[in-house]
């Protein structure tokens, strides 16, 4: 919209997202991926698990966007199963805050060079 400006329903729908994000960042290490094929190990208290596999889908689907609209010689380079390893990997060593996904590129950038050190 053009005037920029919030309604109440939308205010109370960003702090209750903001919320419910600040939430699955303090229990991060509990839903990340843990095995190659993705399959969920942990559910938080509170969540379910069929939640649980839509959220993490849907972050690795815009973590394997955004690395690959920056990247896209190497996903080609890669191919698709070492792609898909190295998507992998990052979901399950990164830690990052921000809630920007744009952001997540400088994190793959120290992640790939941590990987390569």
């Amino acid at each position: 919209r053009r005037s920029g400006v919030v309604t109440p329903t939308e205010a109370a729908l960003i702090v209750t997202l903001f919320a419910r994000q600040a939430d699955l960042n303090a229990t991060w290490a509990l839903v990340r991926p843990a095995t190659s094929d993705h399959t969920p190990t942990i559910a938080p208290a509170g969540y379910t698990e069929a939640g649980m596999r839509v959220y993490r889908h849907l972050v690795r689907l815009g973590v394997t966007q955004l690395i690959e609209a920056h990247h896209p010689d190497l996903r080609t380079q890669l191919g698709d199963e070492a792609w898909d390893e190295l998507i992998t990997a990052f979901v399950r060593q990164s830690a990052w805050t921000s809630h920007h996904y744009g952001d997540l590129h400088d994190e793959f950038l120290a992640f790939l060079a941590r990987e390569s050190a």
